[in-house]
């Protein structure tokens, strides 16, 4: 007797092809039957009839390393379906754990955890299946952690060849545990002081094991061009399989570049590069408020940073370093501090909501000074939200068949980002049920075996026999947010365990670190 049946289900398989009618069958946690055959021996009989069955969804792009331990049940993403992370994303992660100084380069996008007791990878994952998690997670390494491994806390400045030599051994041990990838982040400290010889030298690891390189690349504003041309000549060089972390173009001077980014990398494929991209479904993104400051000022301390901006002659310079940048994203610059929101500052929450104009309106100063002045006092978390690009450019993005779904989801703050809840509503509802940017067979496809590809899962990601039984059931039309939950899903089941059934959500922690 199968332990559940999908009964008369419309299948999007994950494949991208037509939906079809069919009964499904779990026996264990494996999908056991597919077929219109009648089933009647089941333990617990669902009628589909009236609901898409889907496989369920792999945010390829997220940031839940340490969300993970401080909510197993990880409701933010079963809540909208999503079964399986990519974390480890940016070049941001925790592990292997070198102490203070690693903690202070991620907080802002990861948050705080009160016990960072592990060290090396073994030992996070030890703890994370020691009390179970609620959805699958699959790890990247990262490439902040190495650098501070093989550099210590001064790892804003270039790698000596030793230092090199010392991240390509713990890289190549740790992808031989396991681990899907690897990913920097070319836009933050410490990563940004990467040189060639270092990342070449840490493809090589990545192609040897075939695993996934993914990037943050440096630029995303106005030298995305040379930048993305970066990214793809290293894959080139190196032979890795690249993937494009959330592909935009920031600033509205800037929308005119995303036709030839998208023939950059049709370019490549034509070359033989195996690349393909990510995209999170808004126009607007979130990251660390300090991301606004020069690179030179994000490799220091915070204790240096703000004796930097305390000082009247340092200001006026970074003032002309932001409004003119050289070969570095300035989003003060490109989007205006009418588009940059603060999300959350732990020592202003009087702030938090205010656009940076209105914190100036406020603090009665110019708008630079008021923001020098806030991360200059700030010894907590500082998150922004800015709008980053256009609605025709992110469609056009979302459109392209090498471009997946991902949320960029970050839970560091307590008012995070909508996309951190409601991406996958997002994505469906508006673009696929209201717009028909994607026909739904597209958008499951890209949001789960396209990603379970890359990842190269191979019994996940799609509505087959045999397959892991990760299974979403819901209603396109009725799909909407509801607060910090979402409302059309009718059933969730990871590892053939119900998660949400007959309006009642259950959390049976049974994920696992693939």
């Amino acid at each position: 007797m199968y332990d559940h049946m999908f009964r008369n289900a419309l299948i999007v398989d994950g494949s991208g092809v037509e939906p079809y009618r069919a009964n499904v069958a779990v026996f264990g946690d494996r999908i056991a039957f597919i077929g219109k055959e009648g089933i009647t021996r089941a333990k617990n009989v669902i009628d589909a009839s009236d609901a898409v069955l889907a496989p369920g969804f792999i945010d390829m792009h997220t940031h839940t390393d340490l969300q993970v331990l401080r909510d197993r049940d990880m409701k933010a993403k079963v809540h909208q379906g999503i079964l399986t992370d990519v974390s480890g994303n940016c070049g941001i992660g925790v592990f292997p754990n070198t102490g203070e100084a690693l903690l202070a380069a991620v907080e802002d996008v990861l948050g705080t955890y009160d016990n960072w007791s592990w060290k090396s990878y073994e030992d996070y994952r030890t703890l994370l299946m020691s009390e179970g998690i609620g959805i699958n997670e699959a790890f990247l390494v990262s490439h902040t952690a190495l650098r501070y491994a093989a550099l210590g806390r001064d790892a804003g400045r270039e790698a000596d060849d030793n230092e090199i030599s010392r991240m390509c051994a713990i890289l190549d041990e740790l992808l031989s545990s396991g681990l899907r990838g690897f990913s920097s982040g070319l836009y933050y400290s410490p990563c940004l002081f990467a040189s060639e010889k270092e990342l070449i030298a840490l493809l090589g690891v990545v192609k040897k094991h075939d695993k996934l390189f993914a990037v943050h690349h440096r630029c995303e504003g106005n030298d995305v061009i040379a930048s993305l041309g970066e990214v793809l000549s290293l894959a080139q060089k190196t032979g890795v399989r690249l993937e494009i972390s959330h592909l935009k173009a920031i600033g509205k001077a800037n929308q005119e570049k995303v036709p030839e980014m998208l023939r950059m990398i049709e370019s490549a494929r034509e070359r033989g590069v195996d690349v393909k991209a990510d995209q999170y479904p808004y126009a607007y993104g979130s990251t660390s408020l300090f991301s606004l400051l020069p690179p030179h000022i994000l490799g220091l301390s915070r204790f240096e940073q703000r004796l930097a901006l305390s000082l009247e002659s340092e200001r006026e310079e970074l003032k002309n370093e932001i409004m003119h940048p050289s070969n570095w994203d300035s989003v003060y610059e490109m989007v205006g501090p009418d588009d940059i929101r603060i999300l959350y500052l732990e020592s202003h929450s009087e702030l938090n909501g205010m656009t940076l104009t209105e914190v100036g309106k406020e603090r009665k100063a110019d708008v630079l000074d008021a923001l020098f002045d806030i991360l200059s006092e700030e010894t907590g978390l500082a998150v922004m939200t800015d709008v980053t690009q256009s609605d025709e450019s992110l469609r056009m993005i979302m459109r392209h068949p090498l471009v997946s779904f991902g949320t960029d989801a970050l839970y560091s703050s307590p008012m995070p980002h909508p996309r951190s809840f409601h991406s996958t509503v997002e994505y469906i509802s508006r673009y696929v049920v209201k717009e028909k940017v994607l026909t739904l067979p597209e958008a499951i496809r890209k949001m789960t075996g396209e990603n379970a590809d890359k990842l190269a899962l191979k019994d996940r990601g799609y509505i087959k026999e045999g397959c892991k039984a990760d299974l979403v059931l819901f209603k396109p039309e009725e799909l909407e947010e509801d607060g910090n939950d979402n409302k059309g899903f009718e059933a969730i089941m990871i590892a053939g365990k119900p998660s949400l059934m007959n309006g009642k959500w259950f959390y049976p922690r049974a994920g696992e670190v693939l």
